[in-house]
């Protein structure tokens, strides 16, 4: 539930590790409530049958969790309204935070890892770069850095396209791909076909709280199915592996 509304409801759904999968849908769908019951931000009500398993475990400790999981969502592009150095902002990563603050201890073995994380984005030079002198595509690739720092066991992309221009969106699947390949699992949540890299093979459809879709990427990603979705009719374009919505 949020608030008096019923946000999800009779959703079974099962994401192994190494998987790539993105969850789609509208405005409303679900979308950010089944996100935020990942992350434990919100929990299943307690009904019988009813409950969430992370990281193969029903009950953790939240701050625990958070090192088996990336986020990169815009809940946290509150960073861009502090004086941090792009190296702090991976830093953050490793104490759930937002920001650097003087209760943090900050390792020299930590530092280590985070410029490694830059050097492995390609962003080592924004290290001393402070925020406000960067792009937003570039700001992106710092938030990747923070959830990557501390090796979770999955990523979760949380509609990591929104507000960037081509080359910076381009920038970002780059780096999405290269993860992919790595073998880090990804799961992404987005209502943006463009996002979903070719990496990506699952395709999960949420609608009105309920799955409406769930299997391969070309089964799924469907001019019948989407206008179904959306409530409007749609074309599917696919070219080199990647997806859009005309």
């Amino acid at each position: 539930m949020r608030d008096s509304k019923v946000a999800l409801e009779d959703v079974s759904l099962t994401i192994a590790a190494g998987e790539h999968v993105a969850i789609i849908g509208p405005n409303g769908s679900g979308k950010s409530t089944l996100l935020k019951t990942i992350t434990r931000d919100l929990y299943p009500l307690p009904r019988e049958n009813s409950h969430a398993r992370v990281l193969d475990k029903e009950r953790w400790n939240v701050s625990e969790l958070r090192h088996g999981l990336g986020i990169v969502s815009p809940d946290l592009f509150a960073f861009s309204s502090l004086d941090l150095t792009g190296r702090q902002v991976v830093l953050s990563g490793f104490f759930s935070s937002i920001g650097i603050w003087p209760h943090h201890q900050v390792t020299a073995e930590m530092e280590e890892k985070a410029d490694a994380v830059l050097q492995r984005l390609g962003v080592a030079h924004l290290g001393d770069r402070s925020l406000t002198d960067i792009s937003s595509g570039e700001a992106r690739r710092l938030m990747i850095g923070r959830a990557l720092v501390h090796n979770p066991n999955a990523l979760i992309f949380d509609e990591p396209g929104n507000s960037l221009d081509l080359k910076a969106l381009q920038e970002l699947r780059d780096s999405m791909r290269r993860l992919a390949q790595s073998g880090t699992t990804i799961i992404l949540v987005t209502h943006h076909l463009p996002e979903i890299i070719p990496e990506i093979e699952r395709v999960v459809l949420l609608k009105g709280g309920r799955i409406f879709r769930d299997g391969a990427k070309q089964d799924v990603l469907r001019a019948e199915t989407l206008s179904q979705l959306f409530d409007t009719r749609v074309e599917i374009v696919q070219r080199d592996g990647y997806y859009t919505m005309v």
